[in-house]
């Protein structure tokens, strides 16, 4: 079992999304001890269970290191969440009386940028099961798109998994093209029709997200609505990128469940642009907790 004197923390990075919370847990000279992964914490669809997934990750990082349950009240933790650009969630966020040492909170934006880049300066683009941009430039930071299933999220997982299905209903009704969508989703789904409606009634946007495979393979395949879907989320990321790149930052890195099968549908121009990510974000969430805890 790892040990270290009863007044020294520990750190540990938490990068919380629509689909799920991963952490890492690091000694104080920076050594990963364990890490974890844990539940949805995007605090737009819901409060509590974004909470119950970070105390959860915290302590199987915990476990995982061979550390007590005792260990949480000796963490540091650096949380990078969706959701927490609108100011009602930071303050929920920020009041709750967490078991940790301390809680420093910020966007996952951030902590991306930080793991990707392994400085302050940077862009980068999420495209997982959301979709948002993120340029920070001489300590001034712009936050693009981010908007949240169903309201903005263009590019993303569960756009495009909502996409498919109003396609999908449209063909239903002779209203629409027909597409190959119509059988795989059917498949996944169990359900036709108007019985996917029923189906997919109040689902996170992570359920939405899970169909995201089906419209790529569709549109490699040829189906022409697949296609539009996956062109149109395509546009919308590099016009994104293009955004961000005006901003001059010294890279730009494409991260999350969707950024190696989108990438080859980029301009051609922004692909090139591109720069591979140096580190996770629950490495930069580990970067953030050290900068903020040298602070205090």
């Amino acid at each position: 079992m790892v040990s270290a004197p009863a007044n020294e923390h520990y750190f540990l990075g938490i990068d919380g999304g629509g689909s799920k919370c991963r952490a890492s847990l690091a000694e104080a000279e920076g050594c990963v001890l364990g890490s974890a992964l844990a539940g949805p914490a995007n605090p737009l669809h819901g409060l509590e269970q974004t909470l119950h997934s970070i105390e959860s990750a915290a302590c199987r990082a915990l476990e995982d290191a061979g550390l007590p349950p005792s260990a949480l009240a000796r963490l540091v933790v650096g949380a990078g969440l969706a959701g927490v650009n609108l100011p009602s969630l930071y303050k929920a966020i920020r009041d709750w009386p967490h078991p940790f040492a301390s809680l420093y909170l910020t966007t996952d934006l951030r902590v991306a940028c930080l793991g990707a880049h392994q400085r302050d300066d940077g862009a980068v683009i999420v495209t997982g099961t959301g979709s948002c941009g993120y340029v920070r430039t001489d300590g001034t930071d712009l936050l693009v798109g981010g908007h949240g299933f169903p309201c903005g999220d263009q590019g993303s997982g569960a756009w495009m998994g909502l996409e498919a299905i109003k396609a999908v209903l449209l063909a239903s009704d002779a209203l629409g093209p027909p597409t190959a969508l119509t059988e795989s989703l059917a498949e996944q789904l169990q359900a036709r029709g108007v019985a996917i409606v029923e189906r997919m009634a109040g689902r996170a946007s992570s359920e939405y997200a899970k169909l995201a495979p089906l419209v790529f393979s569709a549109a490699e395949s040829g189906d022409s609505v697949a296609l539009r879907i996956v062109e149109d989320g395509a546009s919308y990321i590099s016009e994104m990128a293009r955004k961000l790149l005006a901003y001059g930052p010294v890279a730009l890195a494409l991260i999350g469940g969707m950024a190696e099968r989108l990438t080859p549908w980029l301009a051609s121009d922004i692909a090139a642009q591109l720069t591979p990510p140096k580190g996770p974000p629950e490495e930069g969430a580990l970067l953030f907790a050290r900068q903020q805890h040298a602070l205090v």
